[in-house]
């Protein structure tokens, strides 16, 4: 942040999650029986937005209305060491929303609390004065509309990127971005004349991110859209769809704020608005993929703080970012896949530059079993196998490619020169290798037969190779020098 802090600006709540099992019903109701085995308290609504940016290594202050409740002085106790909070008068309780979860997946929610915010205090307007860029995280409890005048100056002054709620107000004129989810874009633009709700089109949506930029006079709005990314729309401009790069099945709870928090951050360091939606999504992905707010990492004091919660996306406009590696674990995978009695089925080789016969090998290894994991050599274990020059594509990139085939579940990486250690941990059913190998030749058979797995080995499709194709592309670089 080159010029200030950035100022998250909103409602903070107070969020508790009681997490179980649930394995019967009730007697006296068709009602789930949970078990409780953890309980988690933190900060929520533009106070876990604040926190999220200040993981990013950002100075934050939360500008928010609080009171001097027990949910209020559990709020601020939670923040201690993140943030520094510019706090205004907050009549009635805060708001604490209780979530019921079995297996991590949400049953029921509570909401308890009611509160009307008071007049802005002149430590706030400095705060906001201060800003270097802002973040409204509007939650409709009234915060983000007691302080609107001092939010339309700042507009026109910094970055000022608004997450609208619709119980709240509209986002200010001159708002840099507006990051509406799906189901509050068609809440407030059905009423402007855009598509109907009941249409989940990305025509549609585009319409009503158009709709919405004219109305709230925002340069562009972005609709987040769950497993397909984030819609871009400024004004009457094409729209422009930001893929998620892999799917993140898991709990989404404050995946919102991990992508307004993100956009911000990248707007206030000099993204474009292109460049910060795609830094967002990926943010936003990765979150859901490692937890979200469940995941414990997220709530380690600051001085705890690791990288192993930190998101893949490089928000520098100047470099370009990795894709990466779909989170699947091939562990948890392969254990969930065998207590289900499935066949666990795992293939390996350097897989360089894939091409037809990789395919056809992997397409044949996993209609062999119930999932397929691929396991590649490492970029220092490919260049003892391979040679110098090897491999031509990282072991980031390799793997990605892999992820993406549908026949393929998940992908490990090894560094030794046989997968033997990596197999003896996945134990499949079926070990598959491609080429002219036999199965009695193969270092890591051994390991196989000793919990009672199978090795295959399926030919690749004649004359089609990684060196053939690496040859070919260099005869033809040749030829055009030339």
């Amino acid at each position: 942040m080159k010029n200030g802090p950035l100022v998250v600006v909103g409602d903070a709540l107070l969020d508790r999650d009681i997490d179980g099992e649930a394995t019967r019903l009730a007697p006296d109701a068709p009602a789930p029986v949970v078990e409780v085995r953890d309980e988690q308290i933190r900060p929520g609504g533009a106070a876990l937005a604040a926190v999220l940016a200040a993981r990013d290594g950002r100075d934050v202050v939360l500008v928010t209305a609080l009171g001097g409740g027990e949910a209020d002085e559990t709020v601020r106790a939670l923040l201690a060491g993140w943030v520094r909070v510019s706090e205004f008068p907050l009549h009635g309780g805060l708001p604490v929303k209780t979530r019921l979860l079995a297996g991590g997946r949400p049953l029921a929610r509570i909401d308890r609390g009611s509160s009307t915010p008071g007049r802005p205090t002149d430590a706030v307007r400095r705060a906001i004065d201060a800003a270097g860029a802002v973040l409204v995280a509007d939650y409709g409890q009234g915060s983000a509309d007691a302080l609107r005048p001092l939010l339309a100056e700042a507009a026109h002054r910094v970055p000022l990127v608004w997450d609208p709620h619709p119980r709240g107000g509209a986002p200010v004129p001159g708002a840099r971005l507006t990051t509406p989810n799906a189901a509050e874009a068609c809440a407030f633009a059905e009423p402007l004349g855009a598509a109907p709700c009941s249409d989940a089109s990305l025509r549609a949506y585009a319409d009503r991110a158009a709709a919405l930029c004219r109305r709230w006079q925002a340069a562009a709005v972005a609709i987040t859209l769950g497993e397909r990314g984030a819609l871009l729309a400024r004004g009457g401009d094409s729209p422009m769809l930001l893929p998620t790069r892999h799917v993140a099945a898991s709990d989404p709870c404050g995946a919102g704020d991990r992508f307004a928090a993100t956009a911000v951050t990248a707007l206030a360091d000099g993204g474009l608005i292109e460049e910060a939606v795609q830094c967002a999504v990926t943010a936003a992905t990765d979150f859901v993929a490692r937890g979200g707010v469940g995941n414990p990492q997220l709530w380690r004091s600051p001085e705890q703080i690791t990288e192993a919660f930190d998101h893949d996306c490089d928000c520098d406009p100047d470099r370009d970012a990795p894709f990466p590696v779909p989170p699947r674990d091939p562990f948890v995978l392969a254990a969930q896949v065998r207590a289900r009695g499935g066949t666990v089925v795992a293939a390996g080789g350097c897989f360089d530059l894939l091409h037809v016969g990789h395919i056809g090998l992997l397409e044949a290894a996993r209609r062999v079993g119930d999932c397929l994991i691929v396991c590649i050599n490492s970029d220092t274990s490919a260049a003892r196998l391979k040679g110098p020059g090897r491999p031509l594509v990282p072991a980031t990139d390799r793997a990605r490619v892999l992820a993406a085939l549908s026949c393929v579940d998940a992908v490990a990486v090894f560094d030794e020169d046989t997968p033997e250690a990596l197999l003896r941990r996945l134990r499949p059913e079926v070990w598959v290798k491609g080429g002219d190998y036999t199965a009695s030749a193969l270092p890591e058979a051994e390991a196989l037969r000793s919990w009672g797995g199978q090795t295959l080995v399926l030919p690749y499709i004649d004359g089609r190779s990684t060196t053939e194709l690496a040859q070919r592309a260099a005869v033809a670089a040749a030829v055009h020098k030339q």
